[in-house]
């Protein structure tokens, strides 16, 4: 799955010539090959590599602070998202919903590298969620629904129907 993640990545980020990756180990950890040394390992490492060639530096954060907060997303896909239990899930999708309360994106008022990838990894997640588990977790689903609308980040995934109804009732307008 990773190897289709970096292929979207690279159209999200607007590069032109493909590279080429593999996987190594039984967690199959993507490595992007290099034609002069050693390939670069891991999905953080080589989305942030991505993100410098395409000179798109604003989606790695403007402020350090942004910067921490990408690379925190980032490594929570890799440590508590990739290949979590499924007994983990609600507790990420509850600790999620907390954190995008009252936010647009994962790092703040702007799209960043770690949104599309986050995106990636919960895709298969939500996709499984029946109706009611999405609108429980509606701050997630506002979020993922906001992303998957993206067309230039959703390439490889199929759509996701979110909600049955409309989120609030006429009386609330």
């Amino acid at each position: 799955m990773a190897l289709k993640e970096l292929s979207s990545l690279e159209k999200f980020l607007g590069l032109k010539k493909p590279n080429k990756y593999s996987t190594q180990g039984d967690r199959k950890v993507p490595v992007l090959q290099s034609n002069s040394g050693p390939g670069l390992v891991g999905l953080v490492t080589i989305a942030t590599h991505l993100t410098q060639e395409a000179k798109k530096p604003d989606l790695l954060g403007s402020s350090a602070e942004e910067r921490a907060v990408v690379q925190q997303w980032l490594e929570y896909r890799v440590t508590r998202l990739d290949g979590c239990a499924k007994e983990d899930i609600r507790t990420i999708l509850k600790d999620l919903n907390t954190y995008l309360e009252d936010k647009v994106y994962l790092a703040g008022n702007h799209i960043s590298i770690a949104d599309p990838l986050m995106y990636y990894g919960l895709h298969h997640i939500i996709m499984d969620l029946a109706v009611h588990e999405k609108e429980k977790y509606l701050n997630v689903t506002r979020w993922f629904d906001h992303m998957q609308h993206y067309p230039i980040v959703r390439h490889h995934l199929p759509p996701v129907a979110v909600l049955r109804n409309r989120v609030y009732t006429s009386g609330h307008h």
